[in-house]
């Protein structure tokens, strides 16, 4: 059994009414506990959508979506489903609730009736595993972008979810607070074996996952590792879907009669790859 299966899962906005919106389309997929997953899309494909059925903000209008067992349609599940699946929305603003950093933090875990020993516990720990454990004290509206998004993200590790879904955390962040926001995710996949679900736009940043789904009109496009997604360059473009700019300096060369002979993922694999064809 997966940590998270999906099955012919439909949502409709309005449904009934003359502005009715059918965000998804009979999807199906599966995520496995302790995965990397980046899921892809343009606007209005249903991402943001499908995060928050995970989280159980929302509920399927037909098929299933089942979280560690759990169906997430049946209401005596969603303060369950909310406690193994947090999330992490675009705009940290939105999620911090405290004047000072810990307090903050510890918002979730009072919510969920957590006894006061367990919750200082829970917040110092939280704190250290996005190294944000020195500004404890601090008054969150006085930290950078990324510094508010990896509190944000410590709100949710203090509630021992089980997965992340993180719906483009870095989206209105400069390079260095991205940097840091993917280093925090990369890290707590890693040292903590926390499932990170990664909606974004950063191509770059989805080629660091285990595995990439790719969403187009509600319905999975396709899926693979982000080698073997990302290689499919036509496919994507025929969606109007970006590829990582590594890989799409590849691709015009290889149009421009220049085959490097390869798909770079990065800057560093680019570089190689010049550097071995003009030799």
């Amino acid at each position: 059994m997966s940590f998270i299966e999906v099955r012919d899962l439909k949502y409709t906005y309005n449904a009934g009414e003359e502005d009715a919106h059918e965000a998804l389309k009979g999807l199906s997929m599966d995520i496995e506990e302790g995965e990397f997953v980046a899921l892809l899309g343009h606007n209005g494909c249903g991402k943001s959508t499908l995060a928050k059925i995970f989280n159980g903000m929302y509920v399927p209008l037909s098929g299933s979506v089942k979280v560690d067992g759990l169906d997430t349609s049946d209401e005596k599940n969603q303060i369950q489903v909310r406690r193994k699946v947090g999330l992490v929305q675009q705009n940290p603003d939105n999620q911090l609730v405290a004047g000072i950093v810990e307090e903050d933090v510890a918002f979730g875990p009072e919510n969920l009736g957590i006894p006061p020993l367990e919750i200082r516990e829970r917040v110092d720990e939280a704190l250290k595993a996005v190294n944000m454990y020195e500004y404890r004290e601090h008054a969150p509206f006085k930290l950078s972008g990324g510094q508010k998004q990896r509190v944000a993200i410590a709100g949710v590790i203090a509630m021992r979810t089980k997965c992340i879904v993180l719906d483009e955390p870095t989206a209105m962040l400069d390079p260095r607070g991205r940097e840091e926001v993917m280093e925090t995710i990369k890290k707590l996949n890693r040292e903590h074996g926390i499932t990170i679900i990664l909606i974004t736009h950063y191509m770059d940043e989805a080629v660091q996952s285990g595995r990439v789904i790719v969403m187009d009109d509600g319905k999975v496009l396709t899926e693979g590792n982000p080698r073997d997604v990302f290689s499919n360059v036509e496919l994507l473009k025929r969606h109007k879907l970006d590829v990582p700019q590594a890989t799409e300096l590849a691709y015009k060369l290889k149009n421009a009669g220049i085959d490097l002979g390869g798909v770079p993922m990065n800057t560093l694999e680019c570089i190689k790859l010049i550097e071995d064809y003009i030799k």
